[in-house]
């Protein structure tokens, strides 16, 4: 391995998702030998304006609109081989030849998984996270099971059809027995569909550990791009209201065979109040007039669903865990932009729980939803100066930098990256 472990990044979400991860990835995307996925499907969304022009990217990562460095969707992302090639279709109408590789450990959505994750939406009533129905939960469940296809088995007919057969009876039984819903589509046309993706696919289809071990061994720098945040993780997340993979950044290592010693510099985005799309307790939440105020200066609506999100003040009882589980070098703080003219800014950092004051988030589901916001008031900044990205972080308002302080103290990680817009120049470092 080279001496030197800082040639590899990792750039994971803070909060429920929806941080910015897209704009920070790009970023830096431009100037990585390598883009990698290590978990989720196509029930993430990033979107990236890259000279004006707007991508919305669910699966490949976004490092595929530079041209130069090669995309890898690791073995922790499942992966729904229709949604693939729409995806390469889209990027090669954008003008964009794909430089982009899919492990051939990847799991694949089956049209049994889409089915499976609508009947148990219904089944989970008020303990649902508010599933996007891509199929992510029984694919990753397959993959526990063990009754899982892997994007190698797309290639091998015989043993995509021996495992297709225990797979496709699995979740038809789930679907009709259990859950009394019906399965309409036939094996021999999902074995026909599906080795036909696999054809398609095939050029892409690699050992990606081995090219990244490689890739790192001589130098070349690698971006590992995370997909959600941590409240959304499946171990320390809002559990059961989370997604189906872990999304920190120790899930690196299984999610793409990449060796987490490497890995120098560790970056946790946070957006500088909070959204979140689908269910589960928010202890900030705001609602009203303030809140449609937030969601529309925001344009805060899901890249994958199109749905609101909810929106509240900054949660620092949520990034102080994100800065503890994540091992966070630093913060990128985005959006800030979007509390411009608030003469107020709440922050929350703390939850009262029953009259006691927690500053970790609880595993208790009892705690978490009787939490109430224990807030800290501070002044706001009206409007940024014109000139402030010319002269950077010392024509920031005071006021302004005080906000950040006041996070770098709180969470005890320094806030390195500030961005002010959309777009990849409105972003200061220090």
């Amino acid at each position: 391995m080279s001496s030197n472990p800082s040639n590899i990044t990792a750039i994971v979400g803070a909060q429920w998702g929806d941080e910015g991860k897209g704009k920070i990835t790009d970023f830096f995307a431009g100037e990585a030998d390598y883009v990698v996925r290590f978990h989720g499907g196509n029930n993430a969304g990033h979107t990236v304006i890259v000279d004006g022009n707007t991508f919305k990217l669910h699966l490949i990562p976004s490092g595929i609109i530079y041209g130069e460095p090669i995309s890898i969707i690791g073995n922790g992302v499942v992966v729904d081989p229709k949604a693939l090639l729409d995806e390469i279709a889209y990027v090669k109408e954008k003008g964009i030849s794909p430089k982009l590789m899919v492990s051939d450990r990847a799991h694949v959505i089956m049209p049994y998984h889409i089915a499976l994750d609508g009947a148990l939406s219904g089944h989970q009533g008020n303990l649902a996270a508010g599933s996007t129905r891509r199929g992510i939960a029984p694919v990753y469940a397959d993959k526990m099971f063990r009754n899982g296809i892997r994007m190698i088995d797309l290639l091998e007919p015989d043993v995509f059809r021996e495992k297709l057969e225990k797979g496709y009876a699995f979740s038809k039984g789930l679907i009709e027995k259990s859950l009394e819903q019906s399965l309409d589509i036939s094996i021999d046309e999902i074995f026909d569909t599906y080795i036909g993706y696999g054809q398609q696919l095939k050029s892409y289809i690699r050992d990606t550990s081995v090219e990244l071990y490689m890739a790192h061994k001589i130098g070349k720098s690698i971006l590992f791009e995370g997909a959600q945040g941590i409240s959304l993780d499946v171990d320390h997340g809002i559990y059961p209201y989370t997604t189906s993979s872990n999304t920190v950044a120790g899930h690196i290592s299984t999610g793409t065979g990449v060796g987490f010693r490497n890995i120098g510099r560790i970056i946790g985005v946070v957006k500088a109040y909070l959204s979140r799309v689908g269910e589960s307790p928010l202890p900030s939440e705001i609602h009203g007039d303030e809140a449609i105020a937030l969601r529309e200066k925001g344009g805060e609506y899901g890249t994958t669903t199109g749905r609101p999100r909810r929106v509240g003040w900054l949660d620092l009882v949520q990034i102080r865990q994100a800065v503890r589980v994540n091992g966070l070098t630093e913060i990128a703080l985005t959006k800030l932009d979007v509390l411009n003219g608030f003469e107020e800014l709440p922050v929350c950092v703390a939850y009262d729980v029953d009259g006691e004051h927690i500053t970790e988030i609880p595993a208790s589901l009892t705690q978490y939803r009787n939490a109430k916001p224990v807030y800290e008031t501070l002044s706001g900044w009206g409007e940024l100066p014109e000139d402030v990205l010319e002269k950077g972080y010392d024509a920031l308002p005071e006021t302004l930098k005080d906000y950040i302080a006041f996070i770098e103290k709180e969470v005890d990680c320094p806030v390195k990256i500030i961005s002010i817009g959309p777009q990849r120049h409105e972003t200061i470092i220090r």
